[in-house]
């Protein structure tokens, strides 16, 4: 089992940054990769990015791929997503979850453990 909880959403102007945080607890978080989704009112979830197991592989959407960056701190059991560059459409609700290939997929049907979610508000 593996528990997780978001934090460090919330309202920022367009052009400004926000770094989410990913907590994890239960089963050991070096075992595991971490993906970060995001659901718009009225979306479907979509993929952000992802980073392997032991941080040696990360992956991103195209349309965060130069201003997002996932990082993980083993030792704390933390996964983070710097988000930079913020624009009205990365407005959504932002969620970690956890897959135990310990692989940096994509997929969303590949992520076994989901968190609740934090907000992301990018006003214009």
């Amino acid at each position: 089992q593996v528990q997780l909880a978001e934090s460090g959403g919330g309202l920022v102007q367009a052009g400004g940054s926000l770094r989410l945080s990913c907590a994890a607890s239960g089963r050991t978080f070096i075992s595991y990769a971490i993906g970060w989704f995001r659901q718009a009112p009225g979306k479907d979830r979509e993929f952000v990015a992802s980073i392997s197991q032991n941080g040696g592989v990360t992956n991103y959407a195209e349309s965060v791929k130069g201003r997002f960056v996932i990082s993980r701190d083993n030792a704390k059991n933390l996964a983070y997503l710097q988000m930079n560059k913020l624009t009205p459409e990365d407005t959504a609700v932002y969620v970690c979850a956890a897959d135990l290939s310990g692989i940096a997929t994509t997929l969303r049907r590949a992520y076994e453990y989901w968190g609740q979610g934090t907000q992301v508000t990018v006003s214009s």
